[in-house]
């Protein structure tokens, strides 16, 4: 695996230490204690949704199968660990040959969920499964905070189309990440380079307001653009003054003129007066592009404006306020002992303070209502109820080690579009409100069924 394919700089030969030390402090004990070799299950879930959201997207999948296939022990990480003397010998040697060998099932990437969704479950033993709890909720809480925002972002604009161009404004690692989970919300375009090399993602842009000022006068830094891009280019007008700006682009350009942008002002007003001026001018074909700290509200505030598509930046890279997800990652399930063939003990933590959560392999499905609108989450353990085995929510992504659910994003931005539209319509209100659909738990001994 090339380390570019995970957005990794050259000189970072794995993902190893994208890790909290105390995975390896646990993994030393467990090693000392003869429990390391016990098989465990671990679930990714989240106990409540961001304040004010109806749902959650699941993104990042396509990421965290690359590292898991790259989460390798070579010769100058172990010396890392050596030197800083963070671990013994025996693990060292152990880490030595890791390779995770366990499955990994989990809802497929562009999936929605709700709180307690068993998002991802990652089995094998204690050893193996333990060391992947931060890389895997580092990479699936910032990517389906950024879907999320970009799902609602997208409900917001319609059919008009969503440029992403957030790069300056976080991490250049992230910047990738984000243009990926953006995409994969419903956005059309990225200003990125790396993610359009990465991913395949369309990749669109023109100028800043720093060409036009780099010229003597605004018509020559349009006339130099038209004369490098063509008639169709994007002229960016609220340099100086809009309206003359937008008179010299179709002087310059002619009515052939592609799009102008709108970098400030009021965009609602902006929108109309530009929007009247081009027809006058008879670029009635142009479009208008509008940019500058949009989120959802201020898309959602510009569905009457005559504005073709729309530029997000900042709100966007950072989910829109809510830049994580709080997923957490739990020992659900482990063997009574090393044997392979012990039975699984359901395990859970059970403290005060609104962080307990329920032991036991899960299984998750959607029950729908006779229009085929979700109407419940259902989680539970033990048997399917009948009725729900055909819409099990849980697909294998990793079996004894191997991949084997790789997908293009073209795909998972399909089914994300799917997903999103069979739920209710209140899902894509803007208003603050609860989960949209109800969580049920089914406990498999007794099929009793209790909400979230």
């Amino acid at each position: 695996m090339n380390t570019a394919d995970l957005g990794l700089p050259v000189d970072v030969p794995s993902t190893a230490l994208f890790t909290d030390q105390y995975e390896f402090t646990m993994l030393q004990a467990a090693l000392k204690a003869g429990t390391a070799d016990r098989r465990s299950v671990f679930e990714v879930f989240t106990r409540r949704l961001p304040e004010g959201r109806r749902y959650g997207v699941v993104a990042g999948t396509g990421r965290v199968l690359d590292a898991v296939e790259n989460f390798r022990f070579d010769a100058d990480v172990l010396g890392f660990l050596r030197e800083r003397n963070i671990l013994d010998e025996q693990t060292l040697t152990w880490l030595a040959d890791y390779r995770f060998s366990g499955d990994v099932w989990g809802y497929p990437e562009g999936e929605v969920y709700f709180p307690g969704s068993p998002i991802m479950r990652v089995e094998g033993s204690f050893a193996e499964c333990v060391l992947l709890e931060t890389v895997i909720l580092s990479i699936l809480n910032h990517d389906s905070a950024i879907a999320a925002a970009a799902s609602r972002m997208a409900s917001a604009a319609g059919e008009r189309p969503l440029i992403e161009m957030g790069a300056r404004r976080t991490h250049e690692l992230a910047a990738v990440a984000a243009s990926r989970a953006a995409y994969l919300g419903g956005f059309t375009s990225t200003s990125d380079l790396a993610a359009g090399f990465r991913y395949g993602i369309p990749t669109v842009g023109t100028s800043a307001h720093a060409f036009t000022l780099l010229h003597d006068r605004e018509r020559d830094a349009f006339q130099a653009q038209v004369d490098s891009m063509g008639r169709g280019t994007t002229l960016l007008v609220d340099t100086y003054d809009v309206a003359e700006a937008v008179r010299t682009a179709v002087e310059v350009a002619g009515p052939e003129l592609g799009a102008v942008r709108i970098d400030s002002g009021d965009l609602l007003l902006v929108a109309h007066r530009v929007r009247q001026q081009l027809d006058e001018l008879g670029a009635t074909g142009t479009k208008i592009i509008v940019t500058s700290d949009l989120d959802e509200y201020a898309i959602a505030s510009l569905a009457a404006a005559p504005v073709d598509a729309y530029g997000v930046g900042t709100q966007l890279v950072t989910g829109s306020g809510h830049p994580t997800c709080s997923m957490v990652y739990k020992l659900v399930a482990r063997a009574e002992s090393g044997d392979a063939t012990a039975p699984l003990v359901p395990v859970a933590k059970k403290s005060s303070g609104g962080k307990t959560s329920i032991g036991g392999r899960k299984w998750a499905a959607r029950r729908l209502d006779e229009y085929g609108v979700a109407e419940a989450e259902v989680v539970g353990t033990g048997p399917v109820p009948d009725g729900l085995a055909d819409r099990q929510l849980l697909v294998q992504l990793i079996k004894s080690g191997d991949v084997v659910a790789r997908e293009p994003l073209d795909v998972v931005r399909d089914r994300h579009t799917s997903a999103r539209g069979k739920l209710p319509l209140s899902a894509t209100q803007l208003s603050r409100g609860e989960p949209v659909i109800p969580t049920e738990y089914v406990n498999g001994r007794s099929g009793s069924r209790t909400g979230a």
